[in-house]
């Protein structure tokens, strides 16, 4: 973390979950963006999904720039039971048209780096056209998917995955109560109402 703090800076910052630094979406897209972030915490009551859209001229490694923002950043517009642990930001750059995506330590029994580079990919076309509205609904939507088997996954031999997630099993017996109990960890309970609103 000093290392990007060395690049970008060591004082939090303070930002809205939906960010376009770039002002790239237009005014009528942004209702329908507020609408995919709530949908998906609608969705997973202690997830938050956060968008940065910036234009950067120098930017070494998007993927150091969006560990460190999820770390420094306060969502003012996220409800505290939803830290950044629990988070995932999407940033874009539209001036290279790249994308990545970071997630906090919370997800890692549930995500990795081949589920968020297959979201990632689902969108790519839509990015390349400019249609951020558009490629962000069809990474969330994946996402979602990856969570939900995430959480199946988990809850069949729990041990194992969260050591493999880096999370010693000893030090979260909570958590382990709960994906016996059939309780998601993270809030991933999702209603069968929501499913068939999809």
């Amino acid at each position: 973390m000093w290392h990007a703090d060395e690049i970008f800076g060591a004082d939090d910052v303070s930002l809205h979950k939906f960010t376009d630094a770039a002002g790239v979406l237009r005014m009528k897209e942004r209702e329908p963006m507020r609408k995919i972030l709530e949908r998906f915490e609608a969705r997973f009551p202690q997830l938050f999904v956060a968008i940065y859209l910036g234009a950067f001229e120098d930017l070494q490694s998007l993927h150091q720039f969006g560990f460190w923002m999820l770390n420094r950043a306060a969502y003012v517009d996220v409800d505290l039971e939803r830290p950044n642990e629990n988070g995932i930001l999407i940033v874009v750059d539209v001036s290279a048209k790249n994308a990545g995506i970071t997630f906090g330590y919370a997800l890692l029994p549930y995500l990795d780096e081949d589920s968020t580079f297959s979201a990632l990919s689902a969108g790519h076309p839509s990015f390349l056209q400019g249609n951020y509205l558009e490629a962000i609904g069809t990474v969330v939507q994946k996402i979602e998917g990856r969570l939900i088997k995430g959480w199946k996954k988990v809850k069949k031999d729990p041990e194992s995955i969260l050591a493999e997630g880096g999370q010693n099993p000893k030090k979260v017996g909570e958590l382990l109560q709960r994906i016996r109990e059939g309780n998601q960890p993270g809030g991933m309970e999702h209603s069968g109402e929501e499913e068939a609103r999809r």
